[in-house]
Parts: structure tokens; C-alpha cells; sequence
């Protein structure tokens, strides 16, 4: 008999063990998840150097640090060129006409000569960016509009960021989903801070239980790749940002994909005033408080 207790003893030591490591593991992955995520945001072209969003009217505008530019920048070159917006063949478009010396600038990590070119936007084939030491303009387009969304790596966003705020990471908040598919081509329309509704692809819908109840969220992205998730619950406004936050999740497998809630963030507005980003549809407002993720943001914006 002593000997069947001590055998049950030891197994029972044994999977408690097991038990602990995992949990262990699960943890060390939660803290090294949140580390690289406010690592991506400090760096030097992440969404805390962001100084400046310039939206273009049609013409031809002069451009730089310099005071008396048509468009006066906040970091970067005295002279960063003129910036024309046009339309041609009823396609809004933007011409760079680069400063007569232009050696400290790179486009598209190559040398900048004299001659006029087209300045990509970001929903282009062919997305372009202007650099120099420190900095960068890319050209963004949102619904009708094209902008110059503006870098700088001495942002004082950037330079005194203090790090993130969170809820301690909890396994009630990973759930497993079912993925209900909807029909090639289907869209939902999204707004954005800007007060524009754009249709965006809606891949389908994810299908899921927290404490007994049932929730559902509208999804964007690829299923074989990562869902976008933009979430607003209760915890808006109190102990998360006000807008929603963003979860992103691993591909789908089969018909199910894993919501690790531990891992909503928050948008890149909560961070700077030069952002453009999606809102939560009416679909994806859960009833109820989801005390996981990021917590409102307390750093200077």
C-alpha cells in the first residue's frame, strides 16, 4: 500500500511540475510578446516619431523646416522640394520636384537626382518614401485624400516613451474560435478618425464563448495568414482607450483560429495626433469588459 502512495505521490509531483512549467512558459511568451511590442514602437520609424500629417489641395506646394514654405514641416530639411498634386486620367497623383541639392536625401533608399518623379502613396504598387538623417516623408492616401504623414527619430513621443501599460496576462482571455467564412468578394464598411466609410474585404466572422456567452466579431485580413480584429468593449473610455483596440491573430486552421485577448492593443491614434486609424464597426461593440491587453496609454501624444 505504501508503495501504490508513494507511485501516486510522485506522479501527482510530477504533473503539478509539468503544470507549473507550462504555465511558466505561457508567461515567459506573454512578457517577451509585450517587450517586442513596445520595442516595434520605439524605434526610429515606428508610430511614436510620428510629428506631422499635411494634406495636399491640387497645385503645386513648396515644401520644408524653412518658415515661409506652403507647407512648413515641424523636423526634417529646410528645402525638401515642391510636392504637385494633379489628376491625370482621373487618378489624383503627386509629382516630388527634388531641391537643387538633394545629396542628404534618399528615395526609396537611393540616391535623389534632379529630375522630377512620382511620389508613390502607401496604396500604391509602388509606395515611396523620402529620407534623411533622422526622418522621413511617406505619402499616405485615405479615401479621396493624399497627405505627407511626416517622421522624425527625435520625436519627443519617441524619446521619452516610458512603455506601455497592461493587464497581467490571463489564460481566461485566450479562447478558441470558429472561423464562419462569408463569400468571395464580401466587404464591410469601416470608418476611420477621419469621418470617412471605406468598404473593406470581410473574409467572415469569428464565433466565440467567454464565461458561457456568446460573442462574435467581424474580421478583416487574410484567414491564411492573420484576422484583424478592430474591438470596442467596456473597458473603453475607463481602463482602455477610448476608441477600441486592435487583436491580431495567428492563420486559420481548418475552421478555428486562437484569440489570445492578452494581446489587444491599442491603434496608433492613441499614441500621436497624426494617425488615420479604422474605428470598430457597430458589429465588433462586445457587452462586456475585456481586462486584457493594453491599458490606456500615459505617455505624452
Amino acid at each position: 500500500m505504501r508503495k501504490k502512495q508513494l507511485v501516486a505521490t510522485v506522479v501527482l509531483s510530477v504533473f503539478i511540475a509539468a503544470f507549473a512549467h507550462a504555465d511558466d512558459a505561457w508567461m515567459q511568451g506573454q512578457q517577451q510578446w509585450r517587450e517586442a511590442r513596445a520595442d516595434a514602437l520605439a524605434q526610429p520609424d515606428g508610430w511614436l516619431s510620428l510629428v506631422g500629417l499635411h494634406w495636399l489641395s491640387p497645385g503645386r506646394h513648396a515644401v520644408g523646416k524653412a518658415p515661409g514654405k506652403d507647407i512648413v514641416l515641424s523636423a526634417g530639411p529646410e528645402i525638401l522640394g515642391d510636392f504637385e498634386l494633379i489628376e491625370q486620367d482621373g487618378v489624383d497623383l503627386v509629382r516630388w520636384y527634388p531641391p537643387e541639392d538633394a545629396k542628404a536625401l534618399r528615395y526609396n533608399d537611393t540616391p535623389v537626382g534632379s529630375e522630377p518623379m512620382q511620389f508613390g502613396a502607401d496604396s500604391s504598387d509602388q509606395p515611396g518614401l523620402i529620407t534623411w538623417s533622422g526622418g522621413s516623408v511617406q505619402l499616405i492616401e485615405r479615401g479621396e485624400k493624399l497627405g505627407l504623414r511626416v517622421r522624425n527619430a527625435q520625436a519627443s513621443t519617441r524619446i521619452n516613451f516610458q512603455g506601455l501599460s497592461w493587464f497581467d496576462p490571463d489564460p481566461h482571455w485566450q479562447v478558441t474560435a470558429r472561423f464562419e467564412a462569408k463569400p468571395a468578394g464580401s466587404t464591410i464598411p469601416i470608418a476611420n478618425v477621419l469621418g470617412q466609410l471605406e468598404d473593406t474585404p470581410n473574409p467572415g466572422r469569428v464565433v466565440f464563448e467567454i464565461d458561457g456567452t456568446r460573442y462574435a466579431l467581424e474580421a478583416l485580413g487574410d484567414p491564411a495568414q492573420s484576422l484583424f480584429l478592430i474591438v470596442a468593449d467596456r473597458s473603453n473610455g475607463k481602463q482602455t482607450y477610448g476608441a477600441g483596440r486592435f487583436l491580431y491573430t495567428d492563420a486559420v486552421v481548418g475552421d478555428e483560429v486562437q484569440l489570445d485577448f492578452n494581446r489587444m492593443v491599442n491603434p496608433p491614434c492613441a499614441y500621436n495626433a497624426y494617425s488615420t486609424c479604422p474605428l470598430p464597426p457597430p458589429e465588433n461593440r462586445l457587452n462586456l469588459a475585456v481586462q486584457a491587453g493594453e491599458k490606456t496609454y500615459q505617455g505624452a501624444h
